[in-house]
């Protein structure tokens, strides 16, 4: 039986030496509106973390909350042993995470290349071997380099999404719902994509609808219930728990 989240009982959580991210207590929402209420998770340094549940459970609202774009109302969120609970995103981007919203995730009137060049804003000058690195991970992105985003295919503009958000060699890569959209075809390798990133040593926060995918791929998965944790554990356990199953993954 997949761990419980409750007060009362112990969860295993990454050896504090690894912890990247640790999210504690945390009640988090927009202006008077509380969606998050005592939050915990944790990413280690390389993890892949993913995060589950019935639509309106507050998962999108964990994503922002670490990357500054909700209203703070308790609790912690620390990276790499700093504070970050009450910080802007144009400060916490400084930090070394990257964020990958659901929509709205690219420049549709610029071109691919400036989209990835607006990816590294933050630094004095471009890195020419990053667009290098995003063109050999996303080849596709090559081939259209001077096409506008606005007209490329969905999974097209969320590589590019991802690959701006890799322009500045980010410890933790923020993803919310990648697959979104896509055609079932191109889901498979959108997932494929995410594990070498992953394998190359970015930790990754993950939310995705599609859950047993993603649970199967992921190192531990949260499955977060009406703004609360429910259950926390390895992806493949919570994929084969009958309850888990049963109550959240459709079977």
């Amino acid at each position: 039986m997949s761990q419980r989240a409750t007060e009362s009982e112990a969860v295993t959580l990454p050896d504090p030496a690894e912890r990247l991210l640790a999210i504690r207590d945390l009640d988090a929402g927009y202006g008077d509106l509380q969606v998050l209420s005592d939050v915990h998770m944790d990413v280690a340094d390389g993890e892949y973390v993913v995060i589950v549940g019935p639509n309106g459970a507050g998962k999108s609202t964990v994503m922002k909350s670490v990357f500054g774009l909700t209203t703070y109302m308790g609790g912690d969120v620390i990276f790499d042993e700093t504070d970050i609970s009450q910080r802007n995103p144009d400060e916490i981007i400084y930090e070394g995470i990257s964020y990958v919203p659901q929509t709205g995730n690219v420049f549709g009137s610029l071109s691919v290349r400036e989209n990835l060049e607006m990816g590294a804003y933050i630094l004095d000058e471009v890195p020419e071997d990053r667009i290098e690195d995003v063109y050999d991970r996303f080849p596709i992105l090559w081939e259209r380099s001077e096409q506008s985003a606005g007209t490329l295919s969905g999974g097209q503009q969320q590589m590019l999404a991802m690959g701006r958000a890799l322009m500045l060699d980010p410890d933790l890569l923020l993803l919310d719902e990648p697959s979104a959209g896509l055609a079932p075809d191109l889901v498979e390798d959108m997932f494929d994509r995410i594990d070498r990133i992953n394998d190359d040593g970015t930790a990754i926060l993950m939310v995705e609808q599609n859950a047993k995918e993603a649970l199967r791929r992921c190192d531990r998965g949260y499955v977060l219930v009406q703004g609360q944790n429910r259950y926390e554990d390895e992806g493949t356990v919570l994929l084969n728990d009958e309850q888990v199953r049963q109550d959240f993954l459709g079977g």
